[in-house]
């Protein structure tokens, strides 16, 4: 059996020992420290880039859906209003392939000013005393579900888009 004296005089013992290695430069005691801190954090870089890059795809597909509803709108400035063709434009707007041209393409007469786009019939006049403008409406609408469930968020998202632009 040992004495307690001697339990102090071992740790202080093992102390000066770890320390002149430490001083010293030798690797023994300390090899194998960095894999382990690597294994630690590993697991949470990881984890990381995978929600980073899940976030990211996220705002592309966004992206996608804005960008279907502009080009909707720029088909119809530049071929006329036809609700198939431009729907086709929409949904053929991106290689995304889940993009629906929904609510279908509309237009409109109305008059700008500050506020925005007021809607009369076409056969009116503005308050400015000028003829009404001819306006489409584009939307574009897709869902994207995330790679990952997160706690207090939803793991589907449905994405919506809309362009309005004055064709004559």
């Amino acid at each position: 059996m040992q004495s307690r004296s001697n339990i102090p005089a071992r740790i202080a013992a093992s102390l000066r020992s770890s320390l002149r290695c430490l001083a010293s430069g030798s690797d023994e005691g300390i090899a194998g420290v960095s894999a382990v801190e690597f294994a630690i954090i590993a697991p949470v870089f990881v984890l990381a880039t995978i929600c980073t890059i899940d976030l990211g795809a996220g705002f592309y597909r966004k992206m996608q859906v804005q960008n279907a509803a502009q080009v909707g709108a720029q088909f119809a400035a530049l071929h006329g209003f036809d609700t198939n063709n431009i729907e086709n434009a929409i949904t053929s707007a991106t290689a995304f392939a889940g993009i629906a041209a929904s609510p279908a393409p509309t237009q409109f007469c109305g008059c700008a000013s500050d506020s925005g786009i007021g809607v009369i019939d076409c056969a009116s006049k503005c308050p400015s005393g000028l003829s009404p403008g001819s306006y489409v409406t584009a939307s574009a609408q897709a869902t994207y579900n995330t790679m990952l469930p997160y706690p207090l968020l939803p793991s589907s998202y449905t994405f919506n888009a809309q362009s309005i632009l004055r064709v004559q």
